[in-house]
Protein backbone atom coordinates (compact mmCIF):
# COMPACT_ATOMS: atom_id res chain seq x y z
CA UNK A 1 0.00 0.00 0.00
CA UNK A 2 0.99 3.75 -0.69
CA UNK A 3 -0.54 6.63 0.78
CA UNK A 4 -1.72 9.33 -2.18
CA UNK A 5 -2.91 11.71 0.61
CA UNK A 6 -4.91 12.43 3.18
CA UNK A 7 -8.40 13.95 3.53
CA UNK A 8 -7.75 16.91 5.61
CA UNK A 9 -7.44 20.27 4.73
CA UNK A 10 -4.25 22.80 6.84
CA UNK A 11 -5.50 25.75 8.05
CA UNK A 12 -2.15 27.09 7.82
CA UNK A 13 0.95 27.13 6.01
CA UNK A 14 3.50 24.18 7.52
CA UNK A 15 6.52 26.25 7.87
CA UNK A 16 8.10 24.13 10.23
CA UNK A 17 7.16 20.81 7.77
CA UNK A 18 8.56 22.63 4.63
CA UNK A 19 11.32 23.50 6.35
CA UNK A 20 11.97 19.86 7.76
CA UNK A 21 11.86 18.74 4.52
CA UNK A 22 13.64 20.90 3.05
CA UNK A 23 16.64 20.49 5.38
CA UNK A 24 16.25 16.82 4.47
CA UNK A 25 16.44 17.47 1.22
CA UNK A 26 19.72 19.70 0.69
CA UNK A 27 21.77 17.38 3.04
CA UNK A 28 21.05 14.59 0.72
CA UNK A 29 21.09 15.75 -2.53
CA UNK A 30 23.86 18.33 -2.10
CA UNK A 31 25.92 16.67 0.64
CA UNK A 32 25.50 13.11 0.81
CA UNK A 33 25.07 12.37 -3.18
CA UNK A 34 28.17 14.58 -3.63
CA UNK A 35 30.70 12.37 -1.40
CA UNK A 36 32.72 10.01 -2.94
CA UNK A 37 31.69 6.25 -1.65
CA UNK A 38 34.52 6.36 0.84
CA UNK A 39 33.83 10.17 1.77
CA UNK A 40 29.85 9.31 2.23
CA UNK A 41 30.55 6.11 4.83
CA UNK A 42 32.85 8.84 7.06
CA UNK A 43 29.96 11.39 6.48
CA UNK A 44 27.43 8.82 8.44
CA UNK A 45 29.83 7.10 10.70
CA UNK A 46 30.04 10.59 12.06
CA UNK A 47 26.81 12.17 12.54
CA UNK A 48 24.94 8.52 12.10
CA UNK A 49 23.82 6.95 15.87
CA UNK A 50 26.70 4.53 16.42
CA UNK A 51 25.91 2.54 19.36
CA UNK A 52 29.46 1.72 20.44
CA UNK A 53 30.45 5.71 20.01
CA UNK A 54 27.91 6.74 21.95
CA UNK A 55 27.73 7.80 25.87
CA UNK A 56 25.32 8.75 28.27
CA UNK A 57 27.94 10.68 30.59
CA UNK A 58 29.81 12.12 27.65
CA UNK A 59 27.50 15.31 26.08
CA UNK A 60 30.78 15.35 23.33
CA UNK A 61 28.65 12.13 21.88
CA UNK A 62 25.19 13.41 22.14
CA UNK A 63 24.80 15.48 18.62
CA UNK A 64 24.38 12.32 16.59
CA UNK A 65 20.80 11.73 18.24
CA UNK A 66 19.90 15.06 16.42
CA UNK A 67 22.05 14.78 13.38
CA UNK A 68 21.21 11.32 12.28
CA UNK A 69 17.86 12.10 11.70
CA UNK A 70 19.01 14.43 8.39
CA UNK A 71 20.23 11.58 6.79
CA UNK A 72 19.23 8.80 4.27
CA UNK A 73 20.54 5.74 3.20
CA UNK A 74 19.15 5.92 -0.67
CA UNK A 75 16.65 7.42 -2.79
CA UNK A 76 13.74 5.23 -1.57
CA UNK A 77 14.68 5.67 1.89
CA UNK A 78 14.72 9.15 1.17
CA UNK A 79 11.56 9.87 -0.92
CA UNK A 80 9.36 7.25 1.30
CA UNK A 81 10.09 10.01 4.44
CA UNK A 82 9.57 13.12 2.65
CA UNK A 83 6.86 11.94 1.10
CA UNK A 84 4.97 10.66 4.35
CA UNK A 85 6.37 14.03 6.59
CA UNK A 86 4.74 15.88 3.59
CA UNK A 87 1.13 14.02 4.30
CA UNK A 88 0.88 13.57 7.50
CA UNK A 89 2.91 16.45 9.16
CA UNK A 90 0.91 19.29 7.88
CA UNK A 91 -1.75 18.40 9.77
CA UNK A 92 0.05 17.65 13.35
CA UNK A 93 1.70 21.12 12.46
CA UNK A 94 -1.69 23.01 12.52
CA UNK A 95 -2.77 21.25 15.44
CA UNK A 96 0.39 21.83 17.59
CA UNK A 97 1.39 25.15 16.63
CA UNK A 98 4.61 25.65 14.52
CA UNK A 99 6.82 26.33 17.56
CA UNK A 100 5.84 23.39 19.63
CA UNK A 101 5.51 20.94 16.42
CA UNK A 102 9.36 22.02 16.06
CA UNK A 103 10.51 20.59 19.33
CA UNK A 104 8.08 17.46 19.32
CA UNK A 105 9.37 16.56 16.33
CA UNK A 106 13.28 16.82 17.24
CA UNK A 107 12.50 15.34 20.70
CA UNK A 108 10.71 12.62 19.02
CA UNK A 109 13.53 11.59 16.87
CA UNK A 110 15.58 11.45 19.39
CA UNK A 111 13.80 9.12 21.80
CA UNK A 112 12.89 7.27 18.62
CA UNK A 113 16.76 6.92 18.34
CA UNK A 114 17.48 6.21 21.92
CA UNK A 115 14.98 3.32 21.78
CA UNK A 116 16.71 2.08 18.47
CA UNK A 117 20.00 2.31 19.30
CA UNK A 118 19.34 0.30 23.12
CA UNK A 119 16.90 -2.21 21.69
CA UNK A 120 17.85 -2.69 18.15
CA UNK A 121 20.84 -1.84 16.99
CA UNK A 122 24.09 -3.33 16.46
CA UNK A 123 26.84 -1.76 18.20
CA UNK A 124 29.17 -0.80 15.11
CA UNK A 125 26.16 -0.14 12.29
CA UNK A 126 24.63 3.78 12.27
CA UNK A 127 21.20 4.33 12.47
CA UNK A 128 20.12 6.78 10.28
CA UNK A 129 16.83 8.89 8.76
CA UNK A 130 13.78 10.76 9.63
CA UNK A 131 11.43 8.01 10.09
CA UNK A 132 11.39 7.57 13.76
CA UNK A 133 10.13 11.81 13.81
CA UNK A 134 7.67 10.66 11.34
CA UNK A 135 6.60 7.93 13.16
CA UNK A 136 5.99 10.23 16.31
CA UNK A 137 3.82 12.34 13.93
CA UNK A 138 2.37 9.21 12.70
CA UNK A 139 1.26 8.89 16.89
CA UNK A 140 -0.14 12.64 16.94
CA UNK A 141 -2.21 11.73 13.47
CA UNK A 142 -3.42 8.73 14.90
CA UNK A 143 -4.97 10.34 18.12
CA UNK A 144 -5.83 13.47 16.71
CA UNK A 145 -7.37 13.14 13.15
CA UNK A 146 -9.20 9.24 13.94
CA UNK A 147 -11.61 9.97 11.24
CA UNK A 148 -9.85 11.08 8.57
CA UNK A 149 -9.00 8.71 5.34
CA UNK A 150 -5.89 8.27 4.05
CA UNK A 151 -6.15 7.78 0.06
CA UNK A 152 -4.24 4.75 -0.60
CA UNK A 153 -3.09 3.12 -4.16
CA UNK A 154 -3.17 -0.63 -4.11
CA UNK A 155 -1.29 -2.43 -6.67
CA UNK A 156 -3.42 -5.08 -8.24
CA UNK A 157 -1.61 -6.80 -11.07
CA UNK A 158 -2.04 -4.43 -13.71
CA UNK A 159 -4.73 -2.26 -12.29
CA UNK A 160 -4.23 0.52 -10.17
CA UNK A 161 -6.46 0.54 -7.80
CA UNK A 162 -6.81 3.44 -5.13
CA UNK A 163 -8.96 3.24 -1.82
CA UNK A 164 -10.04 5.39 1.37
CA UNK A 165 -8.63 3.57 4.29
CA UNK A 166 -9.43 5.12 7.70
CA UNK A 167 -6.39 6.44 9.41
CA UNK A 168 -7.03 4.52 12.42
CA UNK A 169 -7.12 1.27 10.22
CA UNK A 170 -3.89 2.57 8.21
CA UNK A 171 -1.49 3.67 10.53
CA UNK A 172 -2.56 0.82 13.36
CA UNK A 173 -1.72 -1.63 10.83
CA UNK A 174 1.25 0.06 10.31
CA UNK A 175 2.02 0.15 13.56
CA UNK A 176 1.34 -3.75 14.35
CA UNK A 177 3.61 -4.47 11.17
CA UNK A 178 6.50 -2.43 13.02
CA UNK A 179 5.71 -3.98 16.13
CA UNK A 180 5.65 -7.34 14.71
CA UNK A 181 8.95 -6.96 12.87
CA UNK A 182 10.67 -5.55 15.95
CA UNK A 183 10.03 -8.64 18.16
CA UNK A 184 11.07 -10.74 15.18
CA UNK A 185 14.20 -8.30 15.08
CA UNK A 186 14.89 -9.25 18.97
CA UNK A 187 15.59 -12.85 18.36
CA UNK A 188 17.94 -12.34 16.00
CA UNK A 189 21.29 -13.09 16.44
CA UNK A 190 23.64 -9.86 18.42
CA UNK A 191 25.14 -7.90 16.06
CA UNK A 192 22.78 -8.64 13.15
CA UNK A 193 19.91 -6.23 11.56
CA UNK A 194 16.52 -7.19 10.57
CA UNK A 195 17.01 -6.01 7.09
CA UNK A 196 19.11 -2.72 7.76
CA UNK A 197 14.95 -1.20 8.84
CA UNK A 198 15.23 0.19 12.14
CA UNK A 199 11.80 -1.30 13.53
CA UNK A 200 12.40 -0.06 17.17
CA UNK A 201 12.93 3.57 15.96
CA UNK A 202 9.33 3.48 14.34
CA UNK A 203 8.01 1.48 17.59
CA UNK A 204 9.96 3.95 20.05
CA UNK A 205 8.70 7.14 17.97
CA UNK A 206 4.57 6.06 17.50
CA UNK A 207 4.69 5.20 21.42
CA UNK A 208 6.63 8.74 21.81
CA UNK A 209 3.49 10.38 19.55
CA UNK A 210 0.80 8.58 21.59
CA UNK A 211 2.32 10.12 25.18
CA UNK A 212 3.26 12.84 23.95
CA UNK A 213 0.53 14.36 21.54
CA UNK A 214 -1.81 15.68 23.91
CA UNK A 215 0.79 17.36 26.34
CA UNK A 216 2.22 19.23 23.86
CA UNK A 217 -1.40 20.14 22.64
CA UNK A 218 -2.10 21.45 26.23
CA UNK A 219 -4.14 24.14 26.43
CA UNK A 220 -3.16 25.17 22.61
CA UNK A 221 -6.51 26.37 21.10
CA UNK A 222 -8.31 24.87 18.41
CA UNK A 223 -11.66 24.56 16.39
CA UNK A 224 -13.31 21.45 15.86
CA UNK A 225 -13.61 19.43 12.88
CA UNK A 226 -16.35 18.84 11.31
CA UNK A 227 -17.14 16.36 8.41
CA UNK A 228 -18.14 18.39 5.62
CA UNK A 229 -14.52 19.80 6.21
CA UNK A 230 -12.91 16.39 4.75
CA UNK A 231 -12.47 16.52 1.25
CA UNK A 232 -11.68 13.22 -1.24
CA UNK A 233 -9.00 14.82 -3.48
Amino acid sequence: MFPIKDTIRSRSFPIVNWTLIVLNAIVFLFIELNLSPQGLERFIYTFGLVPARFSLINPMTWYPLLTHMFLHGGWLHFLSNMWTLYIFGDNVEDRLGSGRYLIYYLLGGVVAGLIQMFLGGAPNIPSIGASGAIAAVLGAYFLFFPHAQVITFVPVFWMPWFVNIPAVVYLGFWFISQLFSGVLALALPAGVTAGGIAWWAHIGGFVYGLVMARPFSYRRHHRPWYLDEYYPW
